[in-house]
């Protein structure tokens, strides 16, 4: 690899895959580490965290393990403190951690509505709460003409879905992740002359173990027949998969990306420009 994150601490929350084979969150820490980042991988599931750990380590590279729930302020701190503790840094926050429940609107209760928004939005602000200062006591990296170029890059994982009508009833999934973006918005312009840049990634519809289970029952309960529709649904005849995820994410938490910041990235195969 090009070694784009030599010498970096990447925090990846979400970095499990919430069953067999590679989730965004997974490949994202798998990549950032084979690019030279060190990497403290946390999950809700431990073991989860584990096996993409396992993945890192078996390349001779180094890799942390935490559990950690994201929507508890007192489990955020600790975290960040762990990394800290470890490495002595953080340079990148990945935000992977977001959870489906495909319901009608009026089917959804009060306390489901509360969990997704605790999870996939309130995590996102605990988390930045705390790695923000840390990342400001980072020295300024410099460019080749001696331009300061960064202190950390914070990525948030959006979707599509909070920007478009996907053809699926998430109405919690929908709203928690397009408040990801003006929240993304809001910290890149705060930290902007900080040094510090944020940006989200809207991934499309994609083949991973995260639709599995959540969104099956929306399709019949056939998994092979979700899996042809939402291949139909794409302009390239075929969903994406984790590791496109991840190759925006690297983009985004490198220096390639050191004048990019609060805006988003769609990783879709067009779907979006095909609804526009």
């Amino acid at each position: 690899m090009a070694g784009r994150l030599d010498g970096r601490v990447a925090l990846v929350v979400g970095a499990g895959s919430s069953g067999p084979g590679w989730g965004n969150g997974k490949a994202a820490a798998v990549l950032y580490a084979l690019e030279g980042a060190k990497v403290f991988a946390v999950d809700v599931n431990k073991a989860a965290a584990d096996v993409t750990a396992a993945i890192i380590q078996g390349e001779k590279l180094p890799c942390q393990t935490y559990a950690c729930d994201v929507s508890r302020a007192d489990q955020v701190e600790a975290m960040v403190k762990a990394c800290v503790a470890h490495y002595g840094r953080i340079d990148i926050l990945h935000n992977n951690v977001g959870i489906v429940s495909a319901k009608p609107t009026v089917e959804v209760s009060e306390e489901e509505w509360d969990r997704v928004n605790a999870i996939n939005l309130k995590g996102l602000f605990l988390t930045c709460k705390q790695v923000l200062p840390v990342m400001e006591s980072n020295e300024f990296r410099l460019d080749a003409t001696g331009r300061k170029i960064g202190r950390g890059a914070i990525v948030n994982v959006s979707s599509i879905a909070g920007i478009r009508w996907s053809g699926v009833p998430y109405i919690t999934y929908a709203t928690t992740k397009g408040a990801v973006i003006p929240f993304t918005r809001s910290i890149a312009l705060e930290y902007a002359r900080r040094g510090i840049r944020a940006n989200a990634i809207l991934p499309g519809l994609l083949n991973t173990p995260m639709i599995v289970e959540p969104l099956k029952d929306s399709y019949g309960g056939d998994v092979d027949a979700m899996i042809d529709t939402r291949d139909a649904q794409c302009p390239t005849g075929y969903m994406g998969d984790a590791w496109d995820v991840a190759q925006a994410a690297l983009f985004l938490a490198s220096d390639d990306a050191r004048y990019v910041t609060g805006t988003e990235l769609v990783v879709d195969g067009g779907i979006t420009a095909k609804f526009t």
